[in-house]
């Protein structure tokens, strides 16, 4: 399950991405991009955010997949992955990554691709009651494995495997993920 805080970020997650993004290789030549949905993937542990931004072109002919992870101290080792620091309202300072550097992220969306799993079920507390809400993306799946993870940034491009981890929005659907054997 993800807790969701009702918090204020600064900088936002949308202004982390905005700065970062157009220093990624694979994002050259990419249209202007705005976050439409998200999924989440729980942390075993309960330590670390696992969440999944899309975002599209204004024609909605590109959609690109940026997965993150958010820690409550630096990541060691992960320094070429850093997008930012944030401040958050209710948990302080996190560490925002991009997931492709981090050892969590592989471990959690191999099992999700491998045990046909789904994203984590969203939830705030709103007067001490538990308050669900769907993601805007749901993610399952597929099951297979093991294997490496691969990120698929550009949704439409075929990671050439067949154990895929699949998300839909609505409006369309596409692989998020996948798990590429030896």
């Amino acid at each position: 399950m993800a807790l969701l805080h009702d918090a204020t970020l600064v900088p936002s997650k949308r202004e982390l991405i905005a700065a970062w993004l157009p220093g990624q290789p694979w994002a050259e030549g990419l249209p202007e991009l705005r976050p439409f949905g998200s999924y989440r993937i729980d942390d075993p542990d309960g330590e670390v955010g696992v969440e999944g931004i899309l975002l599209r072109s204004a024609d909605g002919s590109t959609v690109v997949h940026v997965p993150l992870t958010y820690r409550a101290a630096p990541l060691e080792g992960a320094e070429a992955h850093l997008v930012g620091t944030t401040e958050h309202s209710v948990l302080g300072t996190r560490w925002v990554y991009d997931a492709t550097g981090d050892p969590l992220f592989a471990a959690v969306v191999a099992d999700t691709i491998a045990t046909a799993a789904t994203g984590a079920e969203e939830y705030f507390e709103q007067d001490g009651e538990k308050v669900t809400r769907e993601p805007t993306v749901q993610v399952a799946g597929s099951s297979g494995g093991p294997g490496e993870v691969v990120v698929v940034r550009v949704v439409g491009e075929d990671p050439e495997c067949e154990a895929v981890l699949a998300g839909s929005w609505d409006g369309g659907s596409g692989i998020l993920a996948a798990l590429r054997t030896a």
